[in-house]
């Protein structure tokens, strides 16, 4: 693993019923052994940052690449990239997992491209922890009914420069080891990284959201 995740650190952070796992048997046998497949049935992953994807009801497996999507119009899509196992949505993307090589891709419907987004599912992991406590835990300074226009002005763009200043914490601490979720600008990654500095995805409950939207 490039990240040290752990389920006991996931549980103490956000309790056991926040967390989503994958059971093992929603993998094929040639998946079900992978490190990435281990840890989606044991660490688990935030249910509020990232969007598992639900067996399907009948079989309880989990759908391959090839039935969600035409491998074929994704021309930089691996040659065995259609019995990869899909397990999640982000952004626009299918997440899939690559068994053998433990990397996490991402098949963007918008621009029909397949990109590597983590080297491992530890990384994917650990970015969704790191943004969802950031969301959670991120609080914007109290407004001040006596201060005049330009303190509060002056107040917001600090706030916000120390939000900025926390996100790209994430995002170099993450490239260190694993360059792939923000290699560049367009990873769904570097999207969301930069919709959360402009104080986007913040949830109604967090101490974020209530100095923002009152």
């Amino acid at each position: 693993m490039l990240f040290d995740v752990t389920h006991g650190k996931l549980a103490a952070i956000f309790g056991e019923d926040r967390l989503a796992f994958l059971p093992s048997d929603a993998f094929a046998p040639a998946a079900a052994d992978s490190a990435g497949a281990r840890l989606l049935r044991t660490v688990g992953v935030p249910a509020e940052a990232l969007w598992p994807r639900e067996p399907d009801a009948e079989s309880g497996r989990l759908p391959l690449v090839r039935d969600v999507v035409d491998t074929d119009d994704f021309e930089d899509a691996p040659q065995d990239s259609g019995e990869w196992p899909v397990i999640g949505w982000l952004l626009n993307a299918h997440l899939a997992l690559d068994p053998v090589s433990g990397k996490v891709y991402a098949f963007d419907l918008d621009e029909d491209s397949a990109t590597e987004l983590h080297a491992d599912v530890s990384s994917l992991i650990h970015v969704t922890v790191r943004f969802q406590r950031l969301l959670e835990e991120f609080t914007f300074s109290d407004h001040d009914d006596e201060a005049d226009e330009d303190d509060d002005v002056a107040r917001e763009e600090a706030d916000f420069e120390r939000l900025e200043h926390e996100v790209e914490r994430i995002r170099q601490e993450t490239s260190a080891l694993d360059p792939l979720p923000f290699q560049d600008d367009e990873t769904a990654w570097s999207v969301i990284a930069g919709e959360i500095a402009a104080g986007q995805h913040f949830a109604g409950d967090s101490p974020g959201a209530r100095s923002l939207y009152g």
